[in-house]
């Protein structure tokens, strides 16, 4: 009982800390209220105002109808240029897309002489480039279709194909940017604060006086792991409901308690992680500079950015060690497909064993850090 208060209160000194320190206090409410509205509403994925420009050669009716076929909010309004600005007004980043109508398009078209047309992509843009490549296609090939039939491009197919699109039926990139940033920036300021903590307890000189105190490294570590993952964990649930839901619009499918509950479970993981790494650092810089690149990977590699089976299988197996791997998974299945502890109950069960020897590593070392300051 006795490790279970001092567990307490040293939280509770945790959060009057952190409370007066306005630098992270800041960090916490711009990563949770301005930095999901702005990537949310800033970043897109799918095509839209995209420029273009159209090198029209045969001057027919049907390149013509090619040329208003390109609408808003797809496409900006074609620009119709001579064949000779292509290759300037893609060098300097002008034109997205640039469709070449060669002469004789027309006339090829009807004769059913297999007519061709060229599409220059501007692929350093990649995400618009491929949806865009496959927006012109379509619209290139239902005109053609309208031309020659003369009618509205209703044809009979052999085959009916109906999409239906669950858990996001618009395909709005920021349902999914507005949840993934939460889940990112999580796992950002869980390293950053747990950190901080040790690193300020040793800048300030408190942590020779938690020494002296009838305290464990032990009870210390889990006084900065509950304290700093409760102030996170209010924040994100906070944003889930004031940012994401109300203010985006984006309705949220499964159970936020469940979510917290989860969060809470990886927290556990993360912090004890972001402790680990503040014992091989003296200052608050150097902690910043070797923390970058570990939260960097754990985002990029943990399956929110890209699918886990594009990626090498070695690698797949190489990011089963991190807790965010199976994090990303829980959070996607309960905030987007509403699933339940039933469905969800394996990957915080992996989250508990890999936290639990982040936690047993994370203790050694700042068992070892206090050794060297007494």
């Amino acid at each position: 009982m006795l490790g279970i208060v001092n567990v307490y209160k040293l939280g509770v000194k945790e959060i009057y800390s952190l409370l007066r320190d306005p630098v992270l206090m800041g960090l916490i409410i711009y990563t949770f209220t301005v930095a999901i509205y702005t990537v949310a509403n800033g970043v897109q994925t799918e095509l839209n105002n995209a420029s273009i420009a159209i090198v029209d050669e045969d001057r027919s009716a049907l390149s013509a109808q090619l040329v208003s076929a390109f609408l808003p909010p797809y496409f900006k309004t074609p620009e119709v240029i001579e064949l000779r600005d292509v290759d300037p007004g893609m060098d300097t980043g002008r034109y997205t897309f640039v469709l070449d109508v060669p002469p004789g398009f027309e006339a090829d078209v009807l004769a059913g002489r297999g007519a061709e047309i060229q599409l220059n992509v501007d692929a350093t843009a990649m995400t618009i480039a491929g949806n865009g490549a496959s927006y012109v296609s379509s619209i290139i090939n239902a005109e053609v279709l309208k031309f020659v039939t003369r009618s509205s491009g209703a044809v009979a197919l052999p085959v009916d194909l109906r999409v239906r699109a669950k858990y996001n039926p618009n395909l709005d990139s920021s349902w999914f940017l507005a949840v993934m940033q939460i889940i990112n920036n999580l796992t950002i300021l869980a390293i950053i604060l747990a950190g901080a903590a040790v690193i300020r307890e040793r800048e300030h000189g408190t942590l020779e006086h938690l020494l002296v105190m009838p305290v464990t490294s032990s009870e210390i570590m889990l006084a900065k792991i509950w304290a700093n993952g409760l102030v996170i964990v209010l924040a994100a649930v906070l944003s889930l409901q004031a940012i994401v839901n109300q203010l985006l619009g984006i309705p949220i499918a499964g159970s936020i308690a469940l979510f917290a509950f989860g969060s809470a479970v990886y927290l556990f993981s993360i912090t004890a992680m972001g402790i680990a790494l503040s014992t091989f650092a003296t200052t608050m810089p150097q902690f910043g500079l070797l923390s970058i690149p570990v939260f960097v990977v754990m985002n990029l590699l943990s399956g929110g950015v890209t699918p886990l089976e594009s990626m090498p299988s070695a690698l797949q197996s190489a990011v089963q060690v991190l807790p965010s791997t199976h994090f990303i998974k829980f959070a996607q299945a309960v905030l987007y497909r509403g699933a339940g502890i039933g469905i969800v109950w394996p990957q915080l069960a992996i989250t508990v064993v890999i936290g639990t020897v982040f936690f047993a590593v994370a203790l050694l070392r700042f068992r070892a850090t206090l050794a060297a300051v007494k």
